[in-house]
């Protein structure tokens, strides 16, 4: 494996772009810009996708106002490092690194993990290794989608899934991810399962996972889109249907507008479990989640995951 450095120069909010531009006619290549303020424009514009953000991410990116680069741990690097930082008199820092910190670094923090009273979440590269008796594994590669099985809105989901999954039914899995959940429920008997996401490369995974379970295209079906605002998709669904199950893990924000249409996909008594919810907007999704949102009386239920280590909420 090759050994880099990576190269952290320091500077300002107002002085970001003209170092860039130094940097860049100096030689320096794959730039990465990090700043506190465009940092938050980001959470800002992108609030539909989440609910909260660790303050320990917020305290790091508190000031920040830096470029880092890459250069080969070598001779030849340190003088291309050289070479970029010519008639720059910023604070600089290096740091080395390996190549293997990019592509597997992360893999040693996801090891198998048991899951409610019958799952056993296991990473790829832990495949062949004895599954505790009783469980049910479950094999992934999450690659770069949400869906690792480590969340607890993800584990509370699974665990209110296994007691509700009858051999041979359908699941629709609403924000689908690396599509743990309905791979999940078809390794626990469902007949089929339609995963749909609003991130593109999420079907790639999804599939793949599904493979990784020895789930084939008969039985499961991912599509890229949105819900709440692609007419065509939603029809697309509700031909596929009805679904026993469906499932969304996704934040507030998408639930509540979800809730008002959910009844076009689900079966007669059928179940939709949500999570995601935190705790702040729990009263907020519960006031907008109405009995009359899941068509006629009998028709279906609603399971809140709530919070972790306590009971599900059934309304229906």
């Amino acid at each position: 494996m090759d050994n880099w450095l990576e190269v952290t120069v320091e500077t300002s909010d107002e002085e970001m772009e003209t170092l860039a531009a130094r940097l860049t006619m100096n030689g320096a290549e794959g730039l990465v810009l990090e700043d506190e303020t465009d940092f938050k424009v980001f959470l800002e514009e992108n609030r539909q996708y989440w609910d909260y953000v660790d303050d320990a991410l917020l305290e790091r990116m508190k000031g920040v106002a830096r470029i880092k680069f890459y250069v080969p741990d070598d001779e030849e690097g340190r003088e291309q490092m050289a070479a970029a930082l010519e008639g720059i008199g910023n604070p600089v820092s290096t740091a080395p690194l390996k190549e293997e910190d990019w592509a597997y670094g992360w893999q040693k923090y996801y090891q198998p993990m048991a899951v409610g009273a019958r799952m056993y979440i296991v990473p790829e590269w832990e495949r062949g290794k004895p599954v505790p008796q009783g469980r049910t594994a479950v094999y992934l590669n999450p690659g770069l989608t949400f869906g690792t099985g480590s969340h607890a809105s993800t584990q509370l989901c699974l665990g209110l899934l296994e007691g509700r999954v009858i051999p041979g039914q359908k699941v629709l899995d609403l924000g689908c991810g690396s599509g743990i959940l309905s791979v999940a429920a078809l390794n626990l008997g469902a007949g089929e399962a339609v995963g749909v996401d609003i991130d593109p490369k999420a079907v790639g995974v999804a599939y793949e996972n599904a493979q990784l379970n020895g789930i084939g295209r008969d039985r499961y079906t991912v599509r890229a889109g949105d819900v709440l605002s692609d007419a065509g998709l939603v029809e697309e669904l509700v031909q596929a249907g009805p679904y026993e199950i469906v499932l969304a893990n996704i934040v507030s924000d998408v639930i509540i507008p979800l809730s008002a249409q959910v009844h076009r996909f689900l079966a007669p008594g059928g179940t939709f479990l949500c999570s995601g919810i935190i705790d702040s907007r729990a009263g907020e999704v519960a006031g907008k989640e109405r009995p009359g949102d899941f068509g006629a009386a009998g028709a279906g239920r609603l399971v809140r995951a709530g919070r972790q280590g306590r009971p599900a909420g059934v309304r229906g």
